[in-house]
């Protein structure tokens, strides 16, 4: 049996890190989103 959730630093920092937000329009959008939000954190 395996579990959904596996902690990897350097996954989650690839998949949901600054330079992949800011590297797609897409990404950009959600730190746009988030900024105008007021999030302490505009991602991880």
């Amino acid at each position: 049996m395996s579990f959904t959730y596996n902690p990897n630093k350097r996954k989650r920092q690839k998949t949901h890190g600054f330079r992949k937000r800011i590297a797609t329009i897409g990404g950009r959008k959600v730190l746009k989103r988030r900024r105008l939000r007021g999030r302490k954190r505009i991602c991880l």
